[in-house]
């Protein structure tokens, strides 16, 4: 039986104290976004404003955009408190735009699907935590997967071939499945790499950029498997 050393010992207490926070910050940003947009989608109202103008829906698309980048880029200049209303803020506008998912899904399958994908999500982000293989060399094929789907993603919106779109989410599900353990092996990695002592604020601040990572790769996956097994209402 290994004996831990002393280091060891608080090196993983460290590891588990900032991916607590992370874990807890990315599910109330899910719980958020699922609030938001189960509110939105029972009321007939907002979601046909919504719909209907156009320009609300790809102007809020474009908003959680700028927040995703200013989160990511300028966290550093914020308080820990400020980012964390910044994350609160894009969860509650992604469920504004999710919402119209009810249109196209039946409830039971959206249910259903978000359940597929919290397993395996857990499932990806455990291997990612627990492994010992270094999956650093993971990350320029998973860009350029990512950067493959995003392409075709686009093309596809021009020629809406559903062969086309099926191929896309399976891949895109791969790439997200890779990333989920790639970002959770980042993360941990991060947390060793901090100091032993380190301020309340700059603890905070990091917990909620990888929340909003995680976050990121969960409604992706989310999305790309309700595509394949989410059918359609009728």
């Amino acid at each position: 039986m290994d004996v831990l050393t002393h280091a060891e010992v608080r090196a993983r207490e460290q590891v588990n104290t900032f991916m607590v926070k992370v874990y807890n910050w990315m599910a109330a940003g899910l719980a958020i976004t699922g609030a938001i947009a189960m509110y939105v989608a029972s009321s007939e109202t907002m979601l046909r404003h919504l719909v209907t103008h156009s320009f609300l829906f790809f102007g809020l698309i474009i908003l959680e955009l700028v927040i995703v980048v200013a989160l990511a880029g300028f966290v550093r200049r914020m308080s820990g408190m400020t980012a964390s209303a910044v994350f609160i803020l894009y969860s509650a506008l992604n469920g504004i735009t999710l919402s119209t998912i009810f249109l196209i899904y039946a409830r039971a399958a959206i249910a259903t699907t978000f359940f597929i994908t919290a397993g395996t999500f857990a499932a990806c982000s455990f291997y990612g935590m627990v492994t010992k293989r270094d999956l650093t060399s993971w990350g320029g094929f998973l860009f350029m997967g990512l950067i493959g789907v995003i392409i075709a993603s686009v093309v596809n919106m021009f020629v809406r071939s559903s062969g086309l779109s099926l191929a896309i989410s399976y891949i895109g599900v791969f790439v997200f499945i890779g990333l989920t353990a790639y970002d959770t092996q980042k993360l941990k990695a991060l947390a060793l790499s901090r100091p032993a002592e380190i301020d309340t604020d700059t603890e905070q601040r990091g917990a909620i950029v990888g929340a909003l990572i995680l976050y990121l790769d969960f409604i992706n996956l989310f999305l790309l498997l309700l595509r394949i097994f989410g059918g359609s209402r009728e």
